[in-house]
């Protein structure tokens, strides 16, 4: 068992098994909400950003070329969990890559990204649970690396990880998630669409972790928000920005009115 929370967080980014990283992020959650993890003031830089530990199943591809399948089959459904599954496996590693990485912060902020990457992992359980009773385990669908390598632009700014990656990448879901609950509940899948609104619930807190921290950033830093969010959408996320946008769960999530309009006029 390690004393410093960013040891923890290198070796739960390090693990390649997915059951290995769900097991590490839990234990070190619990070890951390018993105080038994410190965010060192003295602790050493962090490494160089890398790949986390993948499996070698599934095969990373480009976006572009994963199959866009129906959820009226039992395969086009399956095909879907295991992309919402992939999604909540990269999600663990963002979180904790936001406690390793960013250093000398209020403890607060590592607070929330633990148990942001605790609620993952759960969630990464609930869907390949799911799943496998559809015949299927994790790593039989083809996947992308989409949001690792925002990650990996953003690895020198912490306030452009707070405002791209929860409230950008990790935000879409709130959008499109609603509408997914629909059609599987219309398709008769309603243990499916049960554990997507138990994610759409949690997500909205997570995506709040990012506003506040960003706003914490711009605060300390001197930046006014609303520029800022705007200048780094512009730089960094711009051509990949597509609405609509949920408006009611991105107000619970921590964005404003004008920070919305930004989003749907840069998505235009």
């Amino acid at each position: 068992m390690f004393s410093s929370l960013f040891d923890a967080a290198r070796a739960c980014l390090d693990a390649a098994s997915p059951d290995d990283k769900v097991a590490l992020t839990q234990e070190y959650a619990a070890a951390f909400s018993r105080c038994e993890l410190r965010a060192d003031a003295d602790a050493p830089a962090p490494q160089p950003i890398r790949m986390p530990g993948r499996p070698v199943r599934p095969k990373l591809v480009p976006s572009r070329e994963l199959p866009q399948r129906g959820l009226g089959s039992v395969e086009g459904r399956a095909a879907f969990i295991h992309a919402i599954a992939h999604i909540e496996l990269n999600a663990i590693d963002l979180a904790w890559d936001a406690a390793y990485r960013f250093r000398g912060m209020p403890a607060g902020f590592y607070a929330d990204w633990v148990s942001v990457a605790n609620d993952e992992s759960r969630h990464f359980v609930l869907l390949r649970d799911r799943l496998r009773e559809f015949g299927y385990d994790y790593g039989d669908f083809d996947a992308h690396n989409g949001l690792w390598e925002m990650t990996e632009k953003t690895a020198h700014d912490g306030m452009a990880r707070m405002a791209l990656v929860p409230r950008v990448l990790e935000a879409r879901g709130l959008d499109v998630t609603p509408g997914m609950i629909a059609k599987l509940r219309n398709a008769g899948d309603k243990p499916t669409a049960e554990i997507l609104e138990l994610i759409l619930r949690e997500e909205v807190a997570h995506v709040a972790a990012g506003s506040h921290w960003f706003r914490w950033y711009c605060q300390r830093d001197g930046f006014e928000p609303h520029s800022t969010f705007r200048a780094l959408l512009a730089k960094y996320a711009g051509p990949t920005l597509r609405g609509p946008f949920n408006h009611d769960a991105r107000l619970l999530a921590g964005f404003d009115a004008e920070e919305i309009a930004a989003l749907e006029q840069l998505s235009a």
